[in-house]
């Protein structure tokens, strides 16, 4: 069955009746074929009426929706299945909430990278929520090396609710992990593109953040804290969740008129858990693009327009 949200009721109620319908008109054999056109018709167009207008706490609500597309399933979709992943920080383990290894998307060989949350909740205990510790970081940092090396590509799936701040990733150095990150992921000298496909919060996004091209999908959030968080530090309380939100300005169209992102990639009507197939083609179009323009420019100037770029972000005064 399939999941639907507060806000999506009237789809809900909408495909109850087309399943009805064609129940009847199945075992009746009686021609249903107009009212159930009429039913399809009816549920696009209330599916574009209330996507149209998220409010941004709906579109946090849509960005973890339990049927959205993950890290895995964008990378073997991307790749037709030819992905191999590579694991280990060389330090301490194998973080799981961080899966990257070389694919080939459209004939050409990328390094992919990116956070992965489970699909169940044995899965989400294994990869620990999608929330990564230091050697997580470490790992993603290697493989960047890595792929800098052979002179590949970097594409990065940002998909987290911040990175794990349990005691034992403080005692391993959480913050420097990612603070190297931010350094290193400036000067590397391949083409680097971070997509948001769902959540992106504070120091965990941002760990495999930094790149030539940011993406976001429409329906995701990028931010340096959730608004549950932020409504329990100013108000004590998780209950003006809605109000932290929108002050936050951490949609997709709110990053793209503040200057924080370079693009905006539009979901399906109903999301990008509705039609996974056209979400997938919609990245993979953008990627080829923007891999192509980047892959023409010279690596130090690519690497002086990157540094321009987030060194412009914010108000400075002296």
């Amino acid at each position: 069955m399939p999941v639907y949200l507060d806000f999506e009721q009237p789809i809900a109620e909408l495909e109850e009746q087309l399943q009805k319908a064609e129940e009847i008109a199945e075992k009746s054999k009686i021609d249903a074929s107009s009212t159930i056109d009429e039913l399809k018709k009816k549920i696009s167009e209330t599916k574009k009426e209330i996507y149209q207008n998220l409010t941004p706490w709906q579109r946090v609500m849509v960005s973890r929706h339990p049927e959205r597309p993950y890290t895995l399933d964008y990378i073997d979709a991307l790749t037709d299945g030819e992905f191999i992943e590579l694991h280990g920080d060389r330090n301490v383990k194998d973080d799981k909430a961080i899966v990257g290894g070389f694919g080939s998307l459209n004939g050409q060989t990328v390094m992919f990278i990116g956070h992965q949350k489970g699909i169940n909740t044995k899965m989400r205990q294994y990869r620990n929520f999608g929330m990564a510790n230091p050697e997580g970081y470490r790992k993603a940092m290697r493989l960047m090396k890595l792929a800098e090396k052979f002179n590949k590509p970097i594409v990065t799936l940002i998909d987290t609710p911040g990175a794990y701040p349990g005691l034992e990733a403080e005692e391993r150095g959480q913050g420097e992990a990612i603070a190297k990150n931010l350094y290193d992921m400036t000067e590397l000298k391949v083409p680097v593109i971070c997509v948001i496909i769902g959540e992106g919060a504070s120091g965990g996004a941002l760990g495999i953040g930094i790149g030539d091209r940011i993406l976001m999908l429409e329906n995701s959030w990028y931010s340096v804290i959730s608004p549950e968080n932020c409504s329990a530090i100013l108000w004590r309380t998780w209950d003006y969740k809605e109000t932290a939100a929108a002050a936050l300005k951490l949609t997709a169209k709110d990053m793209l008129k503040n200057g924080l992102i370079d693009g905006v990639i539009k979901e399906p009507a109903g999301g990008a858990h509705s039609d996974r197939t056209e979400t997938f083609r919609r990245v993979k179009r953008e990627l080829i693009k923007s891999i192509k323009s980047l892959s023409e420019l010279d690596p130090d100037k690519r690497v002086d327009l990157r540094i321009e770029k987030f060194c412009a972000m914010g108000v400075t005064a002296e």
